[in-house]
């Protein structure tokens, strides 16, 4: 007999983010991925309007909205590399307070995380993606027919914050609607949709701005968007559907396995108890939506019912849960090496021994362009089958950790691509070498980390995903802001040299920082799980 009872075991078992991933024998009374052995994680609720039980057809559409509007959003807040020496001309200013606008942009960008996210917990999706497109309309036109600083100040503020759904709200989005197997490969195409909206925004408008001129960037980011919202309108439904009960399907799964292996039969026992669960939940299963309900602009039956000021503030309880505050640092830096690049490339390229137009420089972003791409499939695709790969031999059981060992390869590309393309640059080497392997290099490393440490701190603390994302793009943010605000003046100090080798380092110590959690990832997720407990509780305000 066991010496202590089949829940109590359950309960001192268990442990935030470790879930049976795989059923190896099928003897599991859960749902599982068609006839494979991976288990669906969430299991989809009796709901009808369940985003989890939409058909593939549907969620794929709603992904490819989603992924157009984040690229889209991309491009607006990251194109302008190949306008400022224009700019300098046409509005009498240095490249030191253009870098200041767009430190102002990375700053509306974090502050956008904290108004909009909750808002979209509290009111529904759709409608906070409709207004940001709004916005961007509006900020578009502000900077086309902008003649002054100021109005680039107040063009990128409004831009900046209304694309900051992109960076928080879409991988929500994508966990309303895709299981945990498939998740790593949905958020690492969702940063390569950041990441090439980063690259070729800027390649696009180095022919517009030889072309047409600078303004006519801004008229067809003004078209694009147009088209989107044209496209929102219709066919976005809104993903909202709070889920409160990841841990209780992990328990029923360990209840079943540790039963079995107490030689307790669970069948019966666990037939009187899912009996009445059916019969309470079938009279309460609602019915489904018509189209033309699936389209209003706020969510009232799935959202979060906790006032609003209270998941505004809830991101702060996401501090005492080191995988958010570590995701948040290693995804910050990788803005680093964006913003160095969009500081760099038009006062290194456009000069001797250089001397491209342009055109030419927003053409070397073909280089990270091509190294996220196959980033991209490295921290998603392959991670994804890795994670399942580990967990069978792991006897079916998923350690968020296993994610991990991924960083290994873009920690050292990344690197290594930092220092091929500063030094390369200060010695004025063939471009190839920083305009091309550096590049890539660094497009691998961005396109990968990012979404791997996103992903791992997902799959650590699954019930505070909104809390821990804001936190994340938060101090993502406020590194790019304060990165931005401060390269110019170091590079005028110390020099590309000095400064390259500063940032290798960095590099070096954020990137190699996930052994730390490889090794005491499981131990750090033990000892905050009543902190996580208590705060992931939708019935606990403070």
């Amino acid at each position: 007999m066991p010496t202590t009872s089949v829940p109590a075991q359950v309960e001192e078992e268990w442990i935030p983010g470790t879930v049976h991933f795989v059923d190896i024998d099928k003897s599991l009374d859960v749902q599982h991925n068609g006839d494979s052995d991976l288990v669906l994680i969430p299991q989809p609720s009796e709901d009808p309007n369940d985003p989890l039980k939409w058909s593939s057809l549907k969620k794929n559409l709603q992904f490819l909205l989603l992924w157009f509007w984040a690229f889209l959003t991309a491009v607006a807040t990251n194109w302008s590399g190949p306008a400022w020496t224009d700019w300098t001309v046409d509005f009498n200013t240095t490249y030191t307070i253009l870098n200041n606008t767009s430190a102002v942009g990375w700053c509306f960008l974090g502050v956008g995380c904290l108004i909009l996210q909750p808002t979209a917990m509290k009111f529904g999706r759709r409608g906070v993606y409709i207004f940001a497109t709004l916005c961007q309309l509006f900020g578009n036109v502000i900077g086309g027919v902008s003649h002054s600083v100021g109005e680039l100040y107040g063009c990128n503020i409004m831009t900046c914050f209304a694309g900051a759904p992109c960076d928080s709200l879409v991988q929500i989005s994508i966990t309303d609607v895709f299981f945990q197997h498939e998740r790593a490969h949905r958020i690492s195409m969702m940063t390569f949709a950041l990441y090439s909206g980063s690259y070729l925004g800027p390649i696009a408008a180095g022919y517009v701005v030889e072309s047409q001129g600078w303004r006519w960037c801004f008229w067809y980011l003004v078209i694009f968007f147009g088209v989107i919202l044209g496209l929102q309108i219709p066919f976005m439904q809104d993903t909202t559907f709070v889920r409160h009960d990841i841990k209780g399907e992990e328990e029923n799964i360990m209840t079943q396995i540790i039963s079995k292996e107490d030689g307790i039969n669970v069948a019966e026992k666990k037939g009187e108890k899912v009996n009445v669960t059916d019969v309470e939940s079938a009279t309460n299963i609602p019915l489904k939506r018509t189209c033309l309900q699936s389209l209003r602009v706020i969510e009232s039956q799935y959202n979060d019912k906790r006032p609003w000021y209270v998941i505004f503030l809830r991101p702060c309880m996401a501090l005492g849960l080191p995988a958010f505050v570590w995701g948040g640092f290693v995804y910050g830096v990788q803005v680093m090496w964006l913003s160095l690049m969009a500081t760099t490339q038009s006062e290194f390229f456009a000069y001797p021994p250089y001397n491209f137009g342009a055109a030419a420089v927003g053409d070397t972003n073909f280089s990270c362009l091509i190294g996220t791409f196959f980033g991209t499939f490295w921290g998603g695709t392959l991670s994804d089958k890795f994670a399942a790969w580990m967990s069978r031999r792991n006897s079916g059981i998923f350690e968020p950790e296993f994610r991990l060992w991924f960083i290994l390869l873009p920690a050292v590309l990344n690197s290594a691509g930092l220092l091929m393309y500063g030094l390369g640059l200060n010695a004025g080497i063939h471009w190839i070498f920083p305009g091309g392997f550096g590049m890539a290099f660094m497009g691998f490393g961005m396109g990968s980390a990012g979404a791997l440490t996103i992903t791992y701190a997902l799959d650590c603390y699954p019930d505070m995903q909104s809390e821990g994302l804001v936190l994340m793009l938060f101090l993502r943010n406020m590194i790019g802001m304060g990165f931005t605000f401060a390269i110019q003046p170091w590079l005028d100090r110390d020099g590309m040299v000095t400064t390259t080798w500063l940032m290798f380092m960095l590099s070096m110590v954020f990137n190699f920082s996930f052994l730390i959690f490889v090794k005491w990832g499981k131990c750090f997720r033990r000892s905050t799980k009543n902190w996580y407990l208590k705060y992931s509780d939708p019935k606990v305000l403070f």
